[in-house]
């Protein structure tokens, strides 16, 4: 009798179970804590690449009013490389073993991902007004938003729907700034290198952060390869090359923009992929907003069209923390 009884006491009774019962108390909180401060990390990366992007228009308007696409590409790439090896050398790993084991799939994510959003975001640059070029280029983020809610099946599709929707319309207004009576003022590339960018930099968005390594043993490989493109690009062209003046702006784009803006977002990516993904909502903003600092006239078009923006930016948000909450 009393063996039953003993046998039926809590696991609690005795000193083993109270340790087990403890660690199970302690997983929750202690994987909270991991996770928000991988959360509020993941956010400064963001808000780091988002800051650089922003830039990104501004400068390259500004170099290509002087110099052709291929010169200032070839510059971009040239700059985001020593970055991208900066980092290599810092974390003490061999550059060119990296380089080796960095795989063809990884490579490629990063190819499409890097050369192709930026060789076509500068090619429709150079082929329409650079304010309707960003119009298309940046509709990425909104294109990650679309395919979240069709592969991860959000708990409001319609609303999510109608909102992104709101947020293709508001990226028009707050990159237009209204200044334009009619669309359409590039020719056909621009048009179609515009969007292409856009595709590349969505795809690379969405895959990056299932790829296994560190963001720079992808980006340094699609750099040098980027590097070697344009540069056969300007002999082609016979380049004349006297970009002494503009050299560090030039050089500044591939360091800034695409190198570390590049490297700040895959980090912030493979940190929290979900809450982030909306922060690149803040760069059209940010990239009009200096551009009004520079003399721009920010419209009230402009101003019902970040309203836009921001507010998809939040109902997707919105939508991505209840489903992460819901699992």
């Amino acid at each position: 009798m009393s063996a039953n009884r003993s046998s039926a006491r809590p696991v609690s009774g005795n000193p083993l179970g109270k340790q087990i019962m403890a660690k199970q108390q302690d997983v929750a909180p202690s994987r909270f804590f991991r996770d928000g401060q991988g959360s509020r990390t993941a956010l400064v990366f963001a808000a780091g690449a988002v800051a650089l992007w922003s830039t990104n228009a501004l400068v390259g308007k500004s170099l290509l009013e002087n110099h052709p696409v291929y010169l200032v590409q070839f510059l971009q790439f040239t700059g985001a490389a020593l970055v991208f090896l900066a980092i290599r050398l810092m974390s003490r790993d061999d550059v060119s073993m990296a380089v080796v084991k960095a795989g063809l799939i990884p490579i490629s994510v990063g190819v499409i991902g890097l050369v192709g959003t930026m060789i076509l975001q500068y090619v429709a640059f150079a082929s329409m007004p650079v304010i309707e070029a960003n119009l298309v280029a940046y509709t990425w983020p909104l294109m990650v938003a679309a395919t979240v809610i069709v592969l991860e099946t959000p708990r409001r599709p319609v609303l999510l729907a109608i909102t992104a929707a709101l947020g293709f319309i508001g990226v028009a207004l707050v990159i237009s700034g209204g200044h334009h009576p009619s669309w359409l003022q590039g020719n056909l590339i621009g048009y179609v290198s515009a969007f292409g960018s856009a595709l590349c930099m969505a795809f690379y968005s969405i895959v990056v952060r299932r790829v296994a390594g560190s963001p720079d043993r992808l980006l340094l490989p699609s750099a040098l390869i980027g590097m070697a493109i344009t540069f056969l690009w300007c002999v082609n062209n016979a380049v004349v090359w006297h970009i002494e003046p503009d050299l560090f702006l030039g050089l500044y784009l591939g360091a800034g923009p695409m190198g570390l803006g590049y490297y700040f977002w895959s980090r912030a990516l493979k940190l929290d992929g979900g809450k982030v993904a909306v922060v690149a909502y803040l760069t059209p903003i940010a990239s009009t907003l200096l551009l009004t600092l520079s003399g721009e006239r920010l419209t009230a078009t402009a101003i019902i069209g970040a309203v836009l923006v921001i507010g998809s930016c939040i109902a997707v948000g919105m939508e991505r923390s209840e489903a992460g909450n819901h699992a």
